[in-house]
């Protein structure tokens, strides 16, 4: 697995706005069972699992913090994708997690919330934010990065042992 962390401290490439009828409701203080959905339908293609595998005692702790806040992506109505940004390193917010459920990838949407994204951690005071991705990711994840302005830190190499128990598929290009 390849990790890139990026950066991105000029915000003036971000400008992308939502089409109609998508829109954003956050930072609710979100229920372990509504959290679990959103990452576990969000990162199941993208083997996230590290969430997965804490109990939901760490989950409640996790979405009980000040510094961390959930932002949940709606098409007509219904979720569609979620973003979670962790302030606890201000001025520097780190996008801890981002992604769209399946069902609406390819539609067009990616970029629009990539950049409300980043306009919400500007609301928040940032003066920058981080975001990590792998080659574990969605394959234009960071091309998306790079385009709203992220620029790469460092790459590193890692082996993930993926918890067996906790059910994912792990795709051919990921196996050792």
């Amino acid at each position: 697995m390849t990790v890139t962390f990026l950066r991105l401290e000029r915000f003036e490439a971000v400008t992308r706005t939502f089409p109609v009828g998508v829109g954003l409701l956050g930072p609710d203080r979100c229920t372990v069972p509504f959290y679990r959905f959103l990452y576990s339908t969000v990162g199941a293609p993208y083997v996230w699992w590290l969430r997965r595998s804490l109990d939901d005692a760490a989950i409640a702790a996790l979405l009980a913090e000040p510094g961390v806040s959930v932002h949940v992506l709606y098409v007509g109505g219904q979720p569609a994708g979620f973003f979670e940004l962790d302030r606890r390193g201000a001025p520097t917010i780190n996008l801890a997690y981002f992604g769209l459920m399946p069902h609406v990838t390819g539609r067009g949407l990616g970029m629009p919330f990539l950049h409300q994204a980043v306009r919400t951690a500007q609301a928040f005071g940032a003066r920058a934010v981080t975001v990590n991705t792998c080659t574990a990711d969605h394959p234009r994840a960071l091309p998306a990065y790079l385009a709203a302005g992220f620029q790469v830190v460092r790459s590193v190499r890692e082996v993930w042992q993926v918890p067996t128990r906790l059910g994912l598929s792990i795709p051919g290009h990921l196996r050792l």
